[in-house]
């Protein structure tokens, strides 16, 4: 239960089971996480995870852009051929 818990909320109630041991590891955690190597592990941490993200974010937008021009470039396409099959059509209704 304790490595689960995620807010002072449940660290309380943990330690309001009365288990020593758990108080003693609860006191541990607590002193440990007041440190400041500790904060400043968790502000990197935090700091890569947001780094990561914005990567990934800018990937997808990459990405998308790519195959948007992919698209555009097939409509097009197809947009003359059909162009093309109209006036070939409109020749031979001529003839």
């Amino acid at each position: 239960m304790l490595f689960k818990t995620e807010t002072e909320e449940e660290l309380k109630r943990i330690q309001g089971m009365g288990v020593p041991v758990m108080e003693q590891a609860i006191e541990a955690y607590r002193s440990i996480t007041t440190s400041k190597e500790f904060r400043e592990i968790e502000r990197l941490r935090s700091l890569a995870r947001h780094n990561e993200a914005t990567a990934l974010r800018h990937a997808a937008e990459v990405e998308r852009a790519k195959w948007e021009s992919v698209v555009a470039e097939k409509d097009a396409f197809i947009t003359e051929l059909l162009a093309q099959l109209n006036e070939a059509n409109n020749e031979n209704r001529i003839k």
